[in-house]
């Protein structure tokens, strides 16, 4: 089992990189308020010459994340680009347009089908294919609400295009269910399910050419960190892309992995990576610099 390299901050390796791939909600943000401190390392990092891209499983695009960024109050001198999901997936919704895809989740996603070609319906026979940004109320709505719906779409074929593989969140002291969660429920009955963002590589391709483009020239990967608490999103798809990954451990995980006294156990951390079958150059019980 590797153990990963504790750390006292971002600042003791911030000279081994010259672009961060930040992850944002329980990284950066708790979906209501900002981490200072956190903001805060990233922009000190931007301020030594270093490029931020900050990338989320979010299924909104990035104009409309960037507005929820801002509303939050995260600083945007902490960041040099953005990149979503959402982003990546767009292109997956416009290989099937005009569709028409059933969509399932919240109103306030509704910017990623803008531009896409594709039509939208409520009327399950008449379906394409789902179109998956979340649940309809995330505040109240549990996965398995869904089985019922979900098992007919599955029985006929239908691809499901899932544009936030993240399963759970932190809003505040709460945690709320993501369309991860209800793409498992779609693939237990045997539905297929297609997804973008992290941990797969159409996110990373997107976030990877922002970096060249604030760079100036293509990034070496060798010189690029991932930062994340999610292990199948942010972990292992810094694994898969060949990135150095430092493990922010108080995030999702947090519970698991501090001490009774509230401090980070790196064998902890260690030993949940190795379940994921995962793997982190370093670890930090929060991001600071």
């Amino acid at each position: 089992m590797s153990v990963p390299q504790p750390l006292t901050g971002l600042s003791v390796i911030a000279d081994r990189y010259d672009v961060i791939l930040c992850d944002v909600w329980g990284v950066v943000h708790d979906g209501k308020v900002p981490f200072v401190r956190s903001v805060a390392a990233l922009h000190r990092f931007v301020e030594v010459g270093g490029t931020v891209v900050l990338i989320s499983n979010s299924p909104r695009p990035r104009g409309s994340f960037t507005t929820q960024l801002d509303e939050i109050g995260v600083d945007r001198a902490a960041w040099s680009a953005v990149v979503t999901s959402g982003d990546a997936t767009r292109a997956e919704l416009t290989k099937r347009a005009p569709g028409p895809a059933w969509r399932v989740g919240p109103e306030r996603d509704a910017g990623i089908y803008e531009g896409t070609g594709v039509e939208l319906t409520d009327d399950l026979s008449e379906a394409a294919f789902i179109s998956c940004t979340g649940l309809f109320d995330d505040a109240n709505d549990q996965p398995e609400d869904y089985r019922e719906g979900f098992a007919d779409c599955a029985r006929r074929g239908l691809e499901m295009v899932c544009a936030n593989p993240d399963k759970v969140v932190h809003r505040g002291r709460d945690l709320i269910w993501c369309a991860g969660a209800l793409a498992d429920v779609y693939a237990a009955l045997g539905g297929p399910v297609i997804m973008a963002g992290k941990p797969f590589s159409a996110i990373y391709d997107l976030a990877l050419k922002e970096a060249g483009e604030a760079l100036g020239r293509t990034p070496d990967k060798a010189r690029v960190l991932a930062i994340g608490d999610g292990l199948p999103t942010d972990v292992l798809g810094a694994n898969r892309q060949g990135l150095d990954c430092l493990f922010v451990a108080g995030g999702i995980h947090g519970d698991e992995l501090m001490t009774a006294e509230g401090r980070l156990d790196p064998d902890k951390a260690a030993a949940l990576l190795a379940q994921a079958g995962a793997q982190a150059r370093y670890v930090l019980k929060e991001l600071i610099w």
